[in-house]
């Protein structure tokens, strides 16, 4: 169980934060359909949050909270790749159950549809007085095609010449403004085709990026924290290889400096304890992490974690531990397959959630993941499909999360474990990871994990830290091993382990008395 919270959510106390993803306008449709009436954020019964608070999360992600307009969902229900998405994932969809995209958001207030920011205000204040935060989406790199920017302020875009939407349909698009005909192009990443739902913003102009962060500072009011879409798209060399000359503001002096060191400094002159999480690809992690990011995405040991190896994922373990404690560790989100398809064994699932919870960072779930939810659920639906729970998954992520809130793994010291060869030609050791934790005060944690689907056997490195004595006890938390040994061998020959595939040991580590 979590410690009991004093109203102060846990999200901005800890070093090592469990956040929970959920797809907020599914959960109010489903419960609205339960309940027979409209639920709001407002009136989320309170079982829903006792339960997020009981699983020992610090913070909830409200994925899909702002306000959508009309041409998303135009967009949303004649995109043919979609419409064959949305067949594939409910067989008896209709075309009711299209939303517009998240992601092209027309105005940063909370949609009426969950009650408004009336109704999200009230919910933090019951998340607070059970010790969670509250993350909210940030859009950066565009907004919806309906924004009132487009017709108001067609300037704040990237601006095409007449007939670029003619030529170039995938990439620009024209729209009536106050200022008379514009062409501006779609939000876009640069290895992708435009994102036909929404406009590019131009992150070379000075007043482009005042009006972004003023609208970052109303949602800092209603939340404590953000994650932050597509972060890298707007560092400036990103942003000019994409769009090159066509950033060029004409008659202005371009903006100098990187946005986020700029949006992240002015939001936390006025709340310092702001969190800032950015979803961030190719190796531009640090660079944003420098630019003052509490956390960036770590798609790299979700990467290896799937299609690699345990040596991978250790020599990713091995970087630098500033890094490590700013980097979110998933194995599943809204954008990625779910978890439970992807590893399809309940034991290679567990194995891969242990790593992401008990290595340094924050450790991000999802909801449906504990569940053994297997179908990806496009973004624009409202409904998902009913599928079977896993009782077995469920357990186990309902323990492991009881493990990883205890103060060690909070506020305690980290270490990757070195293992070695249990004798000569077996090379099982290679697919082990081991890691360590430990608090002056609240002791050790150690963490095995035979990361291959089969059996493998090594000896794990051991310097025992932060326990005192001269036998040491090892008791497994996700099992019922317990293990004795002597200090002294510990220290020279290490710790011997035979596990099965994908086998897991999660031990408190004590002196023996």
């Amino acid at each position: 169980m979590p410690p009991q919270s004093n109203g102060v959510p846990r999200l901005t106390h800890t070093a090592h934060p469990l956040v929970y993803e959920i797809n907020t306008r599914v959960l109010v449709n489903e419960l609205s359909n339960v309940a027979g009436k409209r639920i709001t954020l407002a009136t989320i019964p309170d079982p829903i949050l006792d339960e997020w608070a009981s699983l020992g999360f610090d913070a909830v992600w409200l994925m899909g909270v702002w306000t959508t307009g009309a041409i998303g969902l135009q967009m949303a229900l004649h995109h043919e790749g979609l419409l064959g998405d949305y067949s594939r994932v409910l067989q008896d969809f209709t075309t009711e159950d299209v939303i517009a995209s998240p992601y092209a958001v027309k105005s940063y207030t909370v949609s009426r549809v969950l009650g408004g920011n009336e109704a999200l205000l009230t919910l933090r204040k019951r998340l607070q007085k059970r010790g969670l935060g509250l993350i909210l989406d940030f859009v950066v790199n565009h907004t919806a095609r309906d924004h009132r920017w487009v017709s108001q302020h067609p300037e704040y875009y990237i601006n095409g010449a007449d007939g670029d939407d003619v030529n170039q349909p995938g990439l620009y698009f024209a729209t009536k403004t106050a200022k008379g005909k514009s062409v501006l192009a779609f939000g876009k990443d640069p290895h992708f085709p435009g994102w036909t739902d929404t406009a590019q913003l131009n992150y070379c102009r000075p007043d482009t990026r005042s009006a972004v962060i003023k609208d970052l500072q109303k949602i800092a009011v209603l939340c404590d924290g953000v994650r932050c879409d597509m972060a890298m798209l707007v560092l400036q060399d990103v942003f000019q290889r994409t769009w090159d000359d066509r950033a060029l503001p004409e008659k202005l002096d371009p903006a100098d400096g990187e946005f986020w060191s700029e949006a992240i400094s002015t939001v936390r002159k006025k709340t310092p304890g702001f969190i800032f999480m950015a979803e961030a690809y190719w190796n531009l992690e640090w660079q944003l992490q420098q630019l003052g990011f509490n956390y960036t995405y770590d798609k790299t040991l979700y990467d290896r974690l799937l299609k690699e190896g345990a040596s991978s994922v250790y020599d990713h373990l091995k970087a630098e531990t500033d890094y490590q404690k700013k980097s979110v560790r998933f194995i599943e989100n809204h954008d990625e397959v779910r978890a439970a398809h992807a590893l399809p064994s309940e034991a290679w699932n567990s194995a891969a959630a242990t790593v992401i919870a008990t290595v340094p960072g924050m450790a991000l779930f999802h909801e449906g993941q504990l569940d053994g939810r297997k179908i990806k659920l496009p973004v624009q639906l409202g409904r998902r499909p009913i599928e079977q729970v896993s009782g077995p998954l469920r357990t186990f992520y309902t323990r492991l999360l009881a493990c990883v809130v205890h103060p060690v793994f909070q506020q305690g010291t980290w270490k990757l474990l070195g293992a070695k060869p249990a004798w000569h030609e077996n090379h099982s050791w290679q697919n082990f990871l081991a890691f360590w934790w430990h608090e002056k005060s609240n002791g050790a944690r150690m963490i095995v994990v035979n990361y291959a689907p089969h059996n493998g056997q090594c000896y794990i490195q051991l310097e025992v830290e932060g326990v005192e004595g001269r036998q040491v006890e090892f008791r497994d938390l996700l099992g019922t091993a317990v293990h004795l040994r002597e200090r002294s061998v510990l220290n020279t020959k290490g710790m011997y382990f035979d596990l099965p595939g994908y086998g897991i040991h999660l031990f408190d580590v004590r002196s023996s008395r």
